[in-house]
């Protein structure tokens, strides 16, 4: 659906911040077309993207720490380092595989944006700019 959406995403006067990274299928890799096409927009700095919800996108489970979830957040991060997000999604509304734990999802921070000064900027920063700043 998101390739339907681009003109009119791209027409919008104001930021546009994805939720769940737009929801990739994660069982198709980073190279898939929806998730490029994602990629391609975060070129425009209108665009911002929440690195969040590797519970709902999984077909892991956390289990595995949601790794095949974690290519996905890593790649925006190294990519567009000063436009991502993260947050739990707490209290984890209409889950229906499994209730997350929120200490987990805090502790793959770190699998994803291994740097001390990306972790800050995903977690402090980007949203001080994305939501107070002008």
């Amino acid at each position: 659906m998101l390739e339907e959406l681009i003109p009119f995403l791209q027409a919008l006067p104001t930021r546009v911040v994805f939720d769940h990274m737009a929801r990739p299928d994660v069982a198709k890799g980073t190279n898939s077309k929806d998730f490029n096409l994602l990629m391609k927009l975060m070129e425009t700095e209108k665009f911002w993207c929440k690195t969040t919800c590797p519970e709902r996108l999984t077909k892991v489970g956390p289990e595995e720490n949601y790794s095949d979830v974690l290519p996905f957040m890593k790649k925006l991060v190294e990519n567009f380092p000063d436009r991502v997000l993260w947050g739990t999604d707490w209290p984890h509304p209409n889950m229906k595989s499994h209730m997350p734990d929120d200490g987990q999802l805090v502790d793959i921070i770190e699998l994803f944006a291994p740097k001390e000064e990306t972790q800050k900027k995903l977690l402090i920063d980007n949203p001080l700019a994305l939501y107070w700043n002008d």
